[in-house]
């Protein structure tokens, strides 16, 4: 019995710290929507210029992950401001991530299903 409850309580503290680390850096359209939303914090589409100039998120910077620049384009960022991503459908910003990590970047999320889930939801957007 004692063995048990030793067990069970371990198990618990494991799922609790578990829990509390944010290992998630794919975020849901409303959860992207309100962490950018008020907040200091870069965020970045990495789409064409013509797919960013067609429609986009306000305050993003766009930055062609298709670039041969792009490495030292996100170089010219803040490695330590939460960094939020975003592509058509998440393919290039899910390729991007590990370039952001690589280049340092301490906290990095990314719009789960991309510009299209956001704009899906009627989330508003931004023309040039």
């Amino acid at each position: 019995m004692k063995h048990s409850l030793l067990l069970l309580i371990i198990s618990l503290v494991f799922a609790s710290c578990m829990s509390s680390v944010d290992t998630s850096t794919n975020l849901q359209p409303e959860t992207f929507k309100s962490r950018i939303e008020g907040n200091a914090v870069q965020l970045v589409d990495v789409r064409t210029p013509k797919e960013f100039n067609s429609g986009h998120i306000k305050n993003a910077i766009n930055i062609n992950y298709l670039s041969k620049h792009f490495k030292d384009s996100i170089r010219l960022l803040q490695t330590k401001i939460p960094t939020y991503i975003y592509c058509r459908s998440g393919k290039r910003s899910s390729k991007s991530m590990s370039k952001f990590k690589t280049a340092g970047f301490d906290s990095i999320y990314q719009l789960k299903g991309g510009f299209l889930a956001w704009k899906s939801l009627g989330f508003t957007i931004e023309k040039e």
